[in-house]
């Protein structure tokens, strides 16, 4: 585990140190500085970082959408579903997201589905598909409140991480939840057994309080923590080496730059940074609200050594017919984004407005086309 550690950090060093070195220059100066680089030794999490910074040198923006394969805007998965090819943005544009967003919320609990009624075999599943069809797999985690037993949303209680910490009273229950969602990261394997590579964020949107892990719900050093823990478990005593950890404040609360970093865990702990933005109708607020993030986001990333992405975003219903070319992309283009994913189109009947990527019927569809279409945008074909 060492070895991981130490080449994870050879990688984050080198690729900012050697930025207007060429690619094979910082291969050379990487290995140089005594990163094992033989054969095999690379990690499925190093290789997703180093494609992802080839990526960005390549002044590339991967797009991305979540649960596209469970569900659409008019509908679900079959139950006995074994192959992965509807989507509603493929419907759209004819090509697949690059990036495949899921949430772990309820495999803390043992439910056979996550909180989206999506099965865990399913996701596995689709999860496998995704990658070997040349794209990236992210998973966020929603767990329920194990010191009340409600959901994430729970903020009855400012005791919630306090008890889950070493020596707290739900500690030992918590690390069960733990090693379920350790379990199911583990076991996202191609049928050759190699472990696929996971973009792994839980504990976003702490800067908010809408979460038990929220700013106003625990103290700071509580909320670090909390990560050191979840990584020392499923990175040091798992031996978990295919995940890129992310780091994702929410934009709204991001008044000053230093708010972003207050509860940073960590270089030894992260890899990428980034936050989550919505869009509302006034749309100047949200080019600001993205701007502001954007500026410290890279700011942040360039001083630490990470990459950077746009870790959620969107405008629920798209009600704006250009929001692709002439909102969302306009605000990003000169960023050094890995990727920017939207939100879940949901296929409740109560909940059709619930959607942030197009259909082919929707109005912002051949604005769709148009963003997906342009040179710095990677899809899959």
């Amino acid at each position: 585990m060492k070895i991981y550690i130490t080449v994870r950090q050879n990688f984050n060093i080198m690729k900012y140190i050697l930025k207007p070195i060429t690619m094979i220059a910082a291969a050379i100066a990487i290995i140089s500085c005594g990163g094992p680089k033989e054969s095999g030794s690379q990690t499925p999490a190093d290789a997703l970082l180093g494609r992802l910074e080839a990526q960005i040198n390549e002044g590339k923006i991967m797009f991305g959408h979540q649960d596209d394969y469970m569900y659409g805007h008019s509908w679900r998965l079959a139950d006995d579903a074994t192959e992965y090819v509807q989507s509603d943005v493929h419907a759209t544009c004819g090509q697949y997201p690059a990036v495949y967003g899921m949430d772990l919320g309820g495999i803390e609990v043992d439910w056979p589905a996550n909180l989206d009624k999506n099965p865990f075999e399913q996701m596995r599943a689709s999860a496998v598909a995704h990658h070997e069809r040349g794209g990236v797999v992210t998973f966020s985690w929603h767990p329920r409140n194990p010191l009340t037993g409600g959901d994430a949303w729970d903020v009855s209680s400012d005791q919630v991480v306090a008890s889950i910490l070493p020596g707290g009273e739900k500690h030992e229950y918590f690390m069960t939840w733990l090693a379920n969602a350790a379990d199911f990261l583990e076991s996202i394997k191609t049928a050759d057994g190699d472990m696929v590579p996971v973009i792994w964020r839980p504990w976003h949107e702490h800067t908010g309080s809408w979460f038990w892990w929220g700013q106003k719900l625990c103290t700071t050093e509580q909320y670090k923590a909390l990560w050191q823990m979840t990584y020392d478990y499923m990175v040091n005593e798992r031996g978990l080496d295919n995940l890129v950890w992310s780091y994702s404040p929410g934009a709204g609360e991001l008044s000053a730059p230093e708010v972003y970093g207050e509860r940073y865990p960590g270089d030894e702990i992260i890899d990428m940074v980034g936050f989550d933005c919505y869009c509302n109708p006034d749309l100047d607020r949200y080019r600001a609200s993205m701007k502001n993030a954007l500026d410290i986001t890279k700011a942040f990333a360039d001083e630490h050594g990470k990459l950077m992405a746009i870790t959620e975003t969107g405008y629920e219903g798209v009600k704006d017919a250009k929001w692709w070319t002439q909102v969302l992309y306009p605000v990003m283009k000169d960023y050094p984004v890995s990727y920017v994913l939207v939100w879940r189109n949901a296929c409740d009947a109560h909940m059709q407005h619930h959607f942030y990527a197009p259909f082919p019927e929707h109005e912002s569809a051949e604005d769709f086309r148009t963003f997906t279409s342009l040179e710095q945008i990677i899809m899959i074909k």
